[in-house]
């Protein structure tokens, strides 16, 4: 082949600023997120960063999650959650910048949410592989057949579950905690007129998540801690979040106006949320929750309002 014919291949290949860091951590579960104060990514979408598990480390041995399939969180609001069953181990974090960049590169921090974890934690006397009770399942399948798909959620036990905004996402009571969760209202205010958070450690939540898009872990049995909800554009001006939710350890809270993260004082998973929009002069009434599983209904818990 000519050079001629070679050269138009030979633009499209950019060297970018990369840089590749080995992160050893201890077991144990971390959130690594980046420090404030960055400038958000460009039009290419760099300055960038990404986390993945580094070569010659055992399958197995440290799995990472991130708001983005493919392990990038991006230059300045993103963030990976890293589950590292046996340690020390190690990722790899990969800087990506523009070739003609002068600034730094991105700059992270990590945080460790928990100690050393050998198996996936459980808040339930029911052993992971033990299925919903018929009772929930008749009583879960009946909601599900009536509302619309406004909310997705992942959930242990159960997978992936769809509800309406308005109905119990999840069942209080049931000891099953939520991993992520998207929301995309099918009517009455804009999906780009809500976003939301999840909480993934004391003092620590997930980005901002647009409307539609998932929002925790999949495939980590981690929980999320709880949620944050709120709408803007013009839906702001006239409706309200409105949450209630439920623990694992049986704390209860709400309704508020979704303005704060909702969290347990124990920061116990979250089990199950009740999403309502309303007119912003409404009052605030508890509502009532679900039909608790079968297997649950024996177990004494505490609400906390």
């Amino acid at each position: 082949m000519s050079n001629a014919a070679e050269a138009p291949r030979q633009n499209r290949v950019i060297d970018l600023k990369a840089g590749a860091h080995m992160m050893v951590l201890d077991a144990g579960i971390f959130c690594i997120f980046h420090a404030a104060g960055q400038a958000p990514a460009g039009p290419a979408g760099l300055p960038g960063v990404r986390i993945s598990r580094a070569p010659g480390t055992p399958p197995g041995i440290v799995a990472v999650s991130t708001f983005e399939e493919d392990g990038w969180i991006g230059g300045s609001n993103g963030a990976a959650l890293v589950r590292v069953m046996r340690g020390p181990a190690a990722v790899l974090v990969t800087t990506y910048q523009e070739p003609d960049s002068l600034h730094a590169a991105p700059r992270l921090q990590v945080a460790q949410l928990a100690g050393p974890v050998t198996t996936a934690p459980s808040q339930s006397a029911v052993p992971e592989s033990a299925p919903a009770s018929p009772a929930a399942e008749k009583v879960e399948t009946a909601a599900e057949q009536a509302v619309s798909k406004d909310i997705s959620a992942h959930i242990q036990r159960r997978g992936d579950v769809t509800g309406g905004i308005g109905h119990w996402m999840g069942v209080p009571g049931s000891q099953g905690w939520i991993e992520g969760f998207s929301i995309a209202p099918e009517n009455g205010v804009p999906v780009a007129d809500i976003e939301y958070q999840a909480v993934l450690g004391k003092g620590w939540l997930s980005p901002w998540a647009e409307g539609g898009q998932y929002c925790g872990s999949r495939g980590m049995a981690l929980p999320i801690l709880g949620l944050r909800v709120r709408l803007k554009g013009e839906s702001a001006k006239t409706l309200k979040i409105r949450l209630t939710a439920s623990f694992t350890d049986g704390t209860r809270l709400g309704p508020v106006d979704g303005s704060e993260a909702l969290e347990a004082e124990s920061l116990a998973p979250l089990e199950a949320f009740l999403l309502e929009i309303v007119p912003e002069n409404e009052a605030l009434v508890e509502p009532e929750a679900p039909a608790k599983p079968a297997a649950s209904r024996k177990r004494k818990s505490a609400a906390v309002s």
